[in-house]
């Protein structure tokens, strides 16, 4: 007999066996799922998902429950009168509560995962839909809330939930494309920096060593816990600086984010700050999952951000951490894609689905999606030599 058990907190969780399950995934390990549930966005509420085949978990999914907020999903104050209809109307539509399967502060599929050998992947969607409908009403008795928008997201055009089309079709979800993943593969022969170098063309040659120059008064070290605290403040001002300037957002992290998940991840989470005469002027972070380096969140100040090139210096550093510590792949995420391509990212498609509980409502979905993910006219690089 097959069950499902829905979970408030990770301390209900059944660690063993949900972490024996999961450990391919750093981010369904409630070792990352603790120190979310201490420093997520105010606006994510978290719920867990197990699947039991007797007592054996064969299945997990990761729900969150998230309040959007015209004021945290459109950050820029001036917009043309268009511009601010369309945020009304589509804040009119979204405003409110949705269940995000999968983790909605961070790009790729870390929402699901099951034992082949155990469930059947319909099977095990049909559980996850029937999971949702019951924190819909709970949802709804316990909070008052009703839920606007069911979203599984991130999946590779690969992925094998595709197969299951007529299984979303029959509940009425619609498959979207996304914004790629932008992800880069490291080259056996990339042993260090310098081999990373000289497989550039000419071109991307010299925008390296011209990034490089304008680093040169910057200080960047890697960033303790105690040092993360006492900078704590600062950290939080120049991550709000990059987040503010993003079109479209759906939460605010927590000033104590950062300090939470070093605490609790230690090794597996870094951050390295960049300093100008003892001044930290900018930061980025990376979370260590396997093979992967999956780039996480960063900051910077407006006044050097050009004049020091610290975001392509950022991507540059991320990209040699990765193959000095022999990772397989370094995640971009989604984002400034033309920037990304020219470091060696290249776009991985993405698709989620997605289905508005109001049915009249979610027959005009891909008319409102079309504004959340607007396509973008960019051109992408190719800076290693054939």
């Amino acid at each position: 007999m097959i069950e499902f058990k829905i979970y408030n907190s990770v301390n209900k969780l059944p660690k063993k066996q949900w972490n024996d399950l999961t450990k391919h995934d750093l981010f369904l390990q409630t070792l990352y799922l603790e120190a979310f549930e201490k420093a997520c966005p105010n606006t994510i509420c978290m719920y867990y998902v197990g699947i039991f085949k007797a007592d054996e978990l064969i299945g997990i999914a990761i729900i969150q429950r998230v309040q959007l907020y015209l004021k945290d999903m459109f950050r820029h104050e001036r917009a043309s009168c268009f511009k601010e209809f369309a945020q009304n109307t589509l804040s009119k539509v979204l405003k409110g509560n949705i269940l995000v399967v999968g983790n909605l502060t961070h790009t790729g599929q870390h929402g699901v995962f099951f034992k082949q050998s155990e469930i059947e992947q319909s099977v095990f969607l049909n559980y996850i839909f029937d999971a949702c409908n019951v924190l819909i009403k709970q949802i709804k008795n316990e909070k008052k809330k009703n839920i606007r928008l069911i979203l599984f997201k991130d999946y590779f055009e690969n992925d094998a939930i595709h197969l299951e089309k007529a299984v979303f079709e029959s509940k009425r979800f619609y498959k979207m494309k996304v914004q790629p993943n932008m992800i880069m593969r490291t080259r056996k022969e990339w042993l260090k920096e310098s081999d990373y170098v000289s497989n550039m063309t000419t071109k991307y040659r010299t925008r390296f060593k011209r990034a490089r120059q304008k680093r040169n008064n910057i200080l960047v070290k890697e960033l303790d816990l105690d040092t993360l605290k006492k900078e704590s403040e600062k950290i939080y001002k120049l991550y709000l600086n990059v987040s503010n300037n993003a079109e479209f957002n759906t939460f605010i992290l927590p000033e104590n984010h950062f300090s939470t998940l070093k605490e609790h991840l230690i090794e597996n989470f870094k951050v390295f700050g960049y300093y100008i005469d003892s001044q930290l002027i900018g930061f980025y972070s990376l979370i260590l999952n396997d093979k992967s380096l999956e780039t996480y969140f960063l900051g910077y100040d407006s006044e050097h951000q050009h004049t020091n090139q610290l975001y392509l210096n950022m991507l540059y550093d991320m990209a040699f951490f990765a193959i000095e510590n022999k990772f397989n792949t370094v995640v971009y995420a989604r984002t400034a894609m033309e920037i990304k391509s020219s470091v060696g990212a290249i776009p991985e498609t993405m698709y989620m689905y997605l289905k508005l509980t109001n049915g009249f409502a979610n027959a005009a979905l891909k008319q409102v999606f079309f504004f959340m993910n607007p396509s973008q006219e960019w051109e992408e690089r190719h800076p290693f030599k054939t």
